[in-house]
């Protein structure tokens, strides 16, 4: 795709006179990191507060009262348990039970729900849900809402200024709010590890909410390549690289995502596409060809993904899916598939990088500690 066939995002001439470095990400032109770089991005956010566009991502609306039991039939989750103004981790499912997408939803309250889904997978997932539950709900695409990622420890002291009453919300909740006439509506949640907010907003009032969070003095912008390093050490899957259509929730470690009702013996077990493969994956009546681990190398040497994966003996046992030299332990880190003989934590296995055997050891995620904010 040639760069004037790219899409822009609202903040798009922000990016440009901030000195940004835009690169194609999911048909849009999107900032993989500014002039201070990655590592001063990356610790900016550990440290105080980083603000990410992530207006190429997908933001859509399920309207009417059959919405809730209706989105229950794409996805392995609670969905009619969600209470208003609460967020909840889904994944889409294929007929297989594999992983078309995964995505964040809230109940709006008043036969409402609001998701927010991947950018490179929003056509197909809209035209996936409007397919499938289009009879039963209003579906309802935002292309006119941006949406703004504020992460870090000084998040809510940064937001709060501008937007008094917003640090009440703890994670995964949400609220209306407004800034100047401008309706938000804000969640205590992102895909960093750290505490912090999405706020979904006009697209022609983004650049101005911007500037006003950008003149805080805790406040950053951060590219798309810290946001990767640090979703990676709090041990979150990236769709495309961790999670993908030939995974199901239960390789990639997800069993926390289905909730009890939707579980054998729940108040609505089952009923969701792939329901046969998963349950039986979870329950242990079908034995895993793979599963999803975290690996931390011994050698400072970065491990990116598709490095193979070797057991003591040489043999290929498995693959890294997304690796890096993490920022903030200053070691490698990486996530990947093997064969579940090899899944226990400790284990040591070797990654082939260029042709060379780097020792690392299987360990628990996160990598860093998630400090989220639960009131």
């Amino acid at each position: 795709m040639s760069d004037a066939e790219l899409k822009k995002t609202p903040l798009h001439a922000l990016h440009v006179e901030l000195g940004a470095r835009l690169v194609p990400f999911a048909g849009y032109a999107m900032p993989v990191q500014y002039p201070s770089g990655l590592i001063a991005e990356h610790k900016h956010t550990r440290e105080a507060a980083g603000l990410f566009d992530v207006s190429h991502m997908g933001q859509l609306e399920l309207l009417g009262p059959d919405a809730a039991a209706a989105l229950e039939t794409l996805m392995p989750v609670d969905v009619l348990g969600l209470a208003i103004d609460r967020q909840r981790y889904g994944l889409l499912l294929s007929e297989e039970g594999t992983i078309l997408d995964d995505l964040m939803f809230v109940n709006r309250g008043g036969d409402r729900l609001f998701l927010i889904v991947n950018g490179a997978c929003k056509a197909a997932d809209i035209a996936h849900i409007q397919a499938r539950i289009g009879d039963r709900c209003e579906v309802r695409p935002m292309p006119e809402q941006a949406l703004l990622a504020l992460q870090g420890p000084q998040a809510a002291l940064a937001l709060e200024r501008l937007v008094p009453g917003v640090r009440a919300l703890v994670f995964m909740t949400g609220g209306a709010y407004n800034w100047q006439g401008t309706p938000l509506y804000v969640t205590r949640s992102g895909y960093t590890g750290e505490d912090g907010f999405e706020i979904s907003l006009p697209g022609e009032r983004a650049e101005a909410f911007a500037r006003a969070l950008l003149a805080q003095s805790e406040v950053r912008p951060i590219g798309l390549g810290a946001r990767n390093s640090l979703r990676l050490e709090a041990g979150l899957c990236l769709y495309g690289n961790d999670i993908d259509t030939t995974t199901t929730p239960i390789e990639a470690g997800l069993n926390w995502a289905l909730q009890k009702a939707r579980r054998s013996g729940g108040a609505r077990a089952g009923g969701f596409p792939g329901a046969e493969r998963i349950l039986a994956q979870l329950e242990g009546r079908t034995p895993l060809a793979r599963q999803r681990i975290a690996l931390m190398a011994r050698q400072r040497v970065p491990v990116r993904e598709p490095a193979e994966l070797q057991n003591l003996d040489g043999q290929s046992v498995g693959q890294v899916t997304s690796g890096l030299l993490s920022p903030t332990l200053d070691r490698p880190i990486a996530m990947g598939y093997v064969r579940p003989g090899y899944a226990t934590i400790g284990t040591e296995l070797f990654a082939m990088v260029r042709g060379k055997p780097v020792p690392m050891e299987v360990v628990a995620t996160p990598f860093v500690p998630t400090r989220y904010y639960r009131g």
